[in-house]
């Protein structure tokens, strides 16, 4: 009873603002390129397609579904790049969901032989909708008869159906070059208000983070004589910082691209964090790289936290990636350097 009164009480506070929220984060970051940064909007060079999916800690009575599709496009003419990007998750105890749609826009500068420079920015339409009348409080319940009562003061002010809408921006830079890449990005910029009480304060906090690589090539790439397909051989190696006022958090690994296999492992956690230990996941990838343009990704999240692996059942994510030539057959051969990132 205990235990279920206190996720109640967690969920609560997040519907209604009064603590400090964080964003849906995903394994496969690289695979949800315009979620991750703006600055990597079209840079692909090509036109690219994808849908990310993760279910969070399946193992508790109450999980959280998280969700992003996008679309991207390379304007060779103008070394820019166009994207459309959806987003959105649920919390199924109080059915809290939030939803946007966001345009980016991202520009390539070139500044040397082998180094360039991507900046960009997002604008964004967010919902967030909660439904309360499933909540359970402690003055509802009556201990001696065993019955739950249908009356309380505490969702007293806030609708039982409620819903709030407002705009959002993001802003993100990237350098990279033939091995490496080094990023950053900043997220609610304005720091928007989402708490759903009349005359009440609650900011969503700004989100910075900074994320960056190098990949090494390994003996063994070839070419195909009758296609010219080149067959890659790597290895890659990278991080993900993110800070989101109280939160932080760093993610760091490596991917071995075998085309078209691809296989991963990442470390989640900052252990020394004010001297308290702070251990989230070890994640394992697997994925395939098709020559068609397609990339097929799964990750499998291992709690290490307190919360515990046997409670949570980790974390599942999937994504799909169609990259493909729309326009004049000719730009193809007009892609300069395309960022050496991770493929998911």
């Amino acid at each position: 009873m205990r235990k279920g009164i206190f996720h109640i009480w967690v969920c609560l506070f997040f519907a209604v603002g009064f603590a400090k929220a964080q964003d849906v984060q995903y394994s496969q970051f690289y695979a949800a390129p315009l979620y991750l940064n703006p600055a990597l909007t079209g840079a692909s060079e090509l036109t690219r397609v994808g849908v990310n999916y993760r279910n969070q800690w399946p193992g508790l009575d109450q999980n959280f579904n998280s969700y992003s599709a996008y679309i991207d496009h390379y304007i060779f003419d103008y070394n820019s790049g166009i994207g459309l990007i959806f987003n959105g998750n649920k919390e199924s105890l109080a059915n809290l969901s939030t939803n946007e749609i966001g345009l980016s826009y991202a520009y390539r500068l070139k500044l040397g032989q082998d180094l360039y420079f991507r900046i960009g920015g997002q604008a964004s339409y967010m919902q967030r909708d909660a439904f309360f009348s499933d909540l359970v409080f402690g003055t509802q319940i009556d201990i001696i008869n065993g019955t739950v009562g249908g009356i309380t003061d505490e969702l007293n002010g806030i609708p039982i159906d409620s819903h709030y809408s407002f705009m959002d921006y993001s802003f993100g830079g990237m350098f990279y070059s033939k091995k490496i890449w080094l990023g950053a990005s900043m997220h609610h910029i304005s720091e928007p208000n989402v708490s759903f009480v009349e005359g009440q304060m609650s900011k969503l906090p700004m989100k910075l983070s900074a994320q960056g690589g190098i990949k090494f090539d390994l003996a063994g790439g070839r070419r195909n004589y009758f296609t010219h397909a080149y067959s890659e051989r790597s290895v890659s190696f990278a991080f993900n910082y993110k800070q989101q006022d109280p939160f932080s958090q760093l993610d760091v690994g490596t991917q071995l691209f075998l085309d078209p296999l691809v296989l991963g492992i990442w470390y989640r956690g900052l252990p020394t964090k004010n001297g308290l230990p702070n251990n989230e996941a070890f994640i394992a990838l697997v994925g395939v790289s098709l020559e068609s343009g397609l990339d097929i990704g799964y990750s499998y999240d291992m709690t290490i936290s307190k919360l515990g692996q046997r409670n949570s059942g980790g974390a599942h994510e999937v994504s799909l990636t169609y990259t493909f030539l729309w326009g004049d057959p000719k730009s193809r051969n007009q892609r300069e350097r395309v960022i050496p990132c991770f493929r998911y």
